[in-house]
């Protein structure tokens, strides 16, 4: 079973940066697009962003788009979410997730947490001066 483990999270003041990691266990990461989930406190989870299984494809939602930017390492079965400008709507636990997709260049953020076969345990972001 494919273990996801995020971290990097913190606080972080408005126009700062942080980058979250999510780190796989287990050689098969390869099989598995990887989309960046996010919830605020009274909210509903959101999809933020994709990465496709060849890493070349990439998916962001407007709000974040120009600002987070995801990177994917193969040796080191590793997904960077990289944030910066940081605004306090950003404040968030942010989660990976896995799914499996044939097409190595494609990714898409899937809307339904169920169509997911694996999550992390999420990490929290604060932005906040």
């Amino acid at each position: 079973q494919l273990q996801l483990v995020e971290s990097g999270g913190g606080l972080a003041r408005p126009g700062g940066s942080l980058r979250l990691s999510c780190a796989a266990s287990r050689l098969e990461f390869g099989d598995y697009a990887i989309a960046w989930f996010r919830q605020a406190p009274g909210k509903e989870r959101e999809g933020v962003s994709c990465i496709s299984r060849s890493g070349e494809s990439t998916k962001y939602v407007d709000s974040v788009k120009g600002r987070f930017t995801l990177h994917r390492e193969k040796a080191k079965k590793t997904v960077f979410l990289q944030m910066n400008s940081l605004k306090p709507e950003d404040t968030a636990t942010y989660y990976c997730a896995a799914y499996t997709i044939v097409h190595p260049d494609l990714c898409m953020i899937l809307p339904r947490t169920r169509d997911y076969d694996f999550w992390g345990q999420g990490t929290q972001v604060t932005v906040s001066s």
